[in-house]
């Protein structure tokens, strides 16, 4: 799907190969990163409880796909990121980070293994060229391609508690032995996919990629099998609350070049104890010292917030101690939370105010000092 083929025109944003179908479906649309996409179809609560209780059926063709592939592209995206993914088995994937020289994140990102020596990593649309940019830079040496695959792929995601079931009657994988965080190549209503057990809402699901042409023929064999469950076309605003319900990172909000993985509490995935390179990687040395300071004083500590009133906070808005008003940190993200009822966020805090149950925090919302629960992430975590 080339800029032409994508619909873009002049300096406009561009269309993915669904944009006929979220037009006809009345769907609200916006700029997001430079991609024309559905905000909301309707009421973005009604999709949000839809993916929670049934399920909910998302383009999410922005995402940037980028592939790796040559004898030693595993020990290229050892190098290049801070995960160990040339001990990935083919079939399986892994969440990881792109960090810069001083171990700010570049972007965060999802690495499937699709062959011996073949991976494709999916960034961010936003930060896409960024991570091509990169992976491209850092590939000197290695006995790797990087090749940009943005086009090559629509993407569309079915999430929800009934993904599996309508998922099944439109496909011939195995979806039973798909484990979480596992992809494998298929069809599904016909049409060649890579079928990965992944998603950002909280719940069960899957993320369909596709050739851009067979997008529409499969939206619309979900959409046909996915009705008598209750399957809802869904935007980008209830995926934003579900994600922060479930307590999962955005770039450009939790995480930033101003951020390592350590200041997020997902130092966990950063693997030091890496063997190909001679340990190498992009950032270590400042890793290993964010490690250090996260483990004996950490400057700041990622919490969850639950609201005692009905005021929401935003992104930037201060986090205070109710005692003497003094700044104790900052709210990254904000909304109200359909399952909790309640306004919630995550936000940066200091640690001395970082522990489950800690009295005395508020939220300065536009002056006025809302009260607001410290809990320990994430807000929400399905039954499994």
């Amino acid at each position: 799907m080339s800029e032409t083929d994508s619909g873009a025109t002049g300096g406009g944003p561009r269309t993915t190969a669904l944009d006929a179908v979220h037009r006809a479906l009345g769907a609200t649309m916006t700029d997001f990163a430079g991609w024309d996409m559905p905000l909301r179809y309707g009421s973005e609560r009604d999709e949000h409880v839809a993916v929670r209780t049934r399920a909910g059926l998302f383009d999410l063709s922005h995402m940037g796909e980028i592939t790796v592939t040559g004898q030693q592209a595993g020990e290229l995206l050892d190098y290049a990121l801070v995960g160990h993914l040339s001990r990935l088995s083919v079939g399986r994937a892994r969440y990881t980070m792109l960090c810069d020289a001083s171990g700010g994140i570049l972007d965060d990102l999802i690495v499937y293994r699709t062959g011996e020596d073949t991976y494709m990593v999916v960034a961010n649309a936003s930060n896409a060229q960024t991570v091509l940019d990169a992976l491209r830079e850092r590939s000197a040496g290695f006995g790797a391609e990087v090749r940009d695959d943005r086009d090559a792929y629509a993407l569309i995601a079915v999430q929800g508690p009934e993904a599996a079931g309508i998922l099944k009657g439109v496909t011939d994988a195995d979806l039973e032995g798909l484990k979480y965080y596992a992809g494998l190549p298929g069809t599904v209503a016909g049409r060649d996919a890579l079928i990965a057990r992944t998603g950002y809402t909280g719940e069960d699901g899957f993320e369909l990629f596709v050739s851009p042409s067979d997008a529409v023929a499969v939206w619309e064999a979900l959409t046909e099998a996915g009705a008598p469950a209750g399957l809802v076309p869904c935007g980008l605003s209830c995926r934003d609350t579900l994600r922060l319900e479930a307590g999962m990172p955005l770039y450009g909000h939790e995480l930033t070049t101003r951020t390592t993985p350590f200041d997020a509490g997902m130092g966990r995935i950063v693997k030091f104890e890496k063997t190909t390179n001679d340990g190498a990687f992009v950032g270590r040395e400042p890793l290993e010292a964010a490690a250090g300071q996260a483990e004996t004083s950490p400057p700041r500590k990622l919490v969850g917030l639950i609201a005692e009133g009905r005021r929401v906070p935003r992104a930037g808005y201060e986090v205070v101690s109710a005692a003497d008003g003094s700044v104790i940190g900052e709210v990254t993200s904000g909304a109200p939370s359909p399952t909790l009822g309640k306004p919630i966020a995550i936000a940066y805090v200091d640690p001395a105010f970082a522990e489950p149950g800690t009295e005395g925090v508020a939220v300065d919302i536009r002056g006025s000092h809302e009260p607001y629960e410290v809990v320990a992430l994430p807000f929400y975590k399905r039954q499994r």
